[in-house]
C-alpha cells in the first residue's frame, strides 16, 4: 500500500480510526486471527454463511447464444413466470421497501443525493442512426426576446400577452433532426445520460425477456411487451462498491487512468472489475450482503469526464480506447443475488476494449442481465456523493417515465443516505 495516497484519501474524505485500521491493517489482523484458529470474516464466509458458496464453473465468461430458438428452455421462462414482464422488480416488494426504509437511524440526519448526470444541450451518447440527440429549446410567450435568442434556437410563440392580467410563460420543446436513412425528423430519446435500461431494451435476434419475441410487440409507438408502464415507482436498498476508492486506497496505480482535466481519478480504460474487486469494495464499505431487490452500484469515476464538457475528456469518455466495468463473470456472481438493478457511472455498466471482449461479441452482458435475469442496468449515475460522505448503504428511489411501450427511463434517480460521523 502507498502510505501517501493512502494519507490523502484519508485526509480528503476524514476516514475515520477505525476505516484507517480496516483498509491499511486488514492483512495483519486476518493473519493474527488465523493463527489464533480463528477464520477471517470474509466476502466468501458471509456468503458461505447465506447458503451461496462460491462455484468457479457457475461463473465464467462463455457466451450464451440466445438467438438459438434451441436454447430457449434453458433461460424462458422467467423464474417469476412465463407471461412476467416486471422481472426482479418482482424483488422489490412492499416488505423489502419497509426493510430498505430502515437503513436511515432515527435522529441522525438524512441527506438526500441526486445520482443523475446534469443534462445539456449536445449531451453525448452511444453512436445510433439516427443519433441519441438531447437539444433543448426555450419556447417564449408574452413578450419580446432578448437580441440573439432566434439565432441561438430559441422559438418565439407569440409577443402577446395571454388574457387581462398579461400572463406570459415559457416551455420546452426539443430540436428533431433528419436522418439519411429515417426521413421523418426525430427528437430525443430516454437512452441518454443517466438511464435505467428496460426489459425491452437489448435482445438476441428477435429474443427478449422471458422468451417475448421482437416480431410481436414491436408497434410504431413502442413496445406492447416490457415498457415502463410495466416497471413503476421503486424504493429499495442500494449498494454502492466504491472500486475507485479501494485503488486510491490501496495505492494501486496501475488500474487507474490519466485523470480527468479538472483533476479527479478514474479507473483506467478497459479495466476490468473482478468479482474479487467486488468482495474487496464490499469489505471496504462494510456490506455484509447483497440481497434480492437491492440496486448494485459501481463507481469507477468515469463521470468526471463530463464534468468540463472538454473535447479530449468526452473523447475518453465515448470510449475509443475501452471502458471499465463488468464483464460476464462478475454479472453472473450478482445475478444470483437478483438484485433488481446493476448500474455504474459509465454509460454501458460492462467493460469495453481489448483484450477483455475481443472475441466479436457485442454487450454481452446486457443480454445476460436483461434477458436471461430480467436485472435492469442503470447507467450515467453519479456517485462521487455518497462516496465522499462514505455512505455504502443507503435508501434508493427512482420513478421511471410513465410512458407506455418506452425502452428505458432517464429520470435521475435519488439515495437517500446518512454521512459517517467524522
Amino acid at each position: 500500500m502507498n502510505p501517501d495516497l493512502l494519507r490523502n484519501y484519508l485526509a480528503k474524505y476524514r476516514v475515520n480510526r477505525r476505516d484507517t485500521l480496516r483498509m491499511a491493517g486488514a492483512a495483519g489482523v486476518a493473519a493474527a486471527a488465523l493463527s489464533a484458529g480463528a477464520q477471517p470474516a470474509s466476502a466468501e464466509a458471509r456468503l458461505a454463511r447465506q447458503g451461496k458458496p462460491d462455484s468457479p464453473g457457475d461463473f465464467d465468461d462463455t457466451p450464451f447464444d440466445y438467438a438459438d430458438p434451441a436454447n430457449l428452455a434453458d433461460w424462458a421462462p422467467s423464474r417469476y413466470g412465463a407471461g412476467d414482464q416486471r422481472g426482479s422488480f418482482n424483488e422489490v416488494t412492499p416488505g423489502k421497501t419497509a426493510s430498505a426504509l430502515s437503513v436511515l437511524k432515527p435522529g441522525r440526519p438524512v441527506r438526500t443525493y441526486n445520482l443523475g448526470e446534469l443534462m445539456w444541450n449536445g449531451f453525448p451518447a452511444f453512436k445510433t442512426d439516427p443519433r441519441r440527440t438531447y437539444e433543448q429549446r426555450l419556447t417564449i410567450a408574452g413578450y419580446q426576446p432578448p437580441p440573439g435568442f432566434l439565432e441561438a434556437g430559441g422559438v418565439l410563440m407569440t409577443t402577446e400577452p395571454l388574457g387581462a392580467n398579461k400572463l406570459s410563460y415559457h416551455e420546452e420543446r426539443f430540436a428533431a433532426e433528419v436522418s439519411p436513412k429515417h426521413p421523418v425528423p426525430l427528437a430525443t430519446t430516454y437512452q441518454i445520460a443517466s438511464q435505467l435500461d428496460n426489459l425491452c431494451h437489448v435482445g438476441a435476434a428477435e429474443y427478449y425477456y422471458n422468451g417475448f419475441r421482437g416480431p410481436d410487440f414491436a408497434a410504431g409507438h413502442g413496445a406492447t411487451k416490457l415498457g415502463n408502464e410495466h416497471m413503476g415507482p421503486v424504493v429499495t436498498r442500494g449498494v454502492l462498491l466504491d472500486v475507485l476508492g479501494v485503488k486510491l486506497a490501496a495505492g494501486r496505480a496501475e488500474d487507474l487512468a490519466e485523470p480527468a482535466s479538472n483533476g479527479k481519478p478514474l479507473l483506467r480504460e478497459n479495466y476490468r472489475i473482478t468479482v474479487e474487486d467486488i468482495k474487496e469494495a464490499m469489505d471496504f464499505g462494510g456490506i455484509d450482503r447483497i440481497a434480492p431487490g437491492d440496486v448494485v452500484l459501481f463507481r469507477t469515476g468515469w463521470n468526471q469526464l463530463l464534468a468540463r464538457r472538454e473535447p479530449g475528456d468526452i473523447l475518453r469518455w465515448e470510449a475509443p480506447n475501452g471502458m471499465p466495468g463488468i464483464y460476464l463473470r462478475e454479472a453472473r456472481w450478482l445475478a444470483r443475488s437478483r438484485p433488481a438493478v446493476i448500474g455504474s457511472d459509465t454509460w454501458a455498466l460492462e467493460v469495453l476494449g481489448n483484450p477483455v471482449n475481443n472475441d466479436g461479441s457485442a454487450f454481452p452482458v446486457h443480454q445476460e442481465l436483461l434477458m436471461r435475469h430480467g436485472i435492469r442496468i442503470g447507467e450515467s449515475y453519479v456517485l462521487d456523493g455518497p462516496a465522499d460522505d462514505r455512505v455504502y448503504e443507503f435508501v434508493f428511489a427512482v420513478t421511471p417515465q410513465f410512458a407506455e411501450g418506452a425502452t428505458a427511463g432517464n429520470t435521475p434517480p435519488l439515495a437517500l443516505g446518512q454521512p459517517r460521523r467524522r
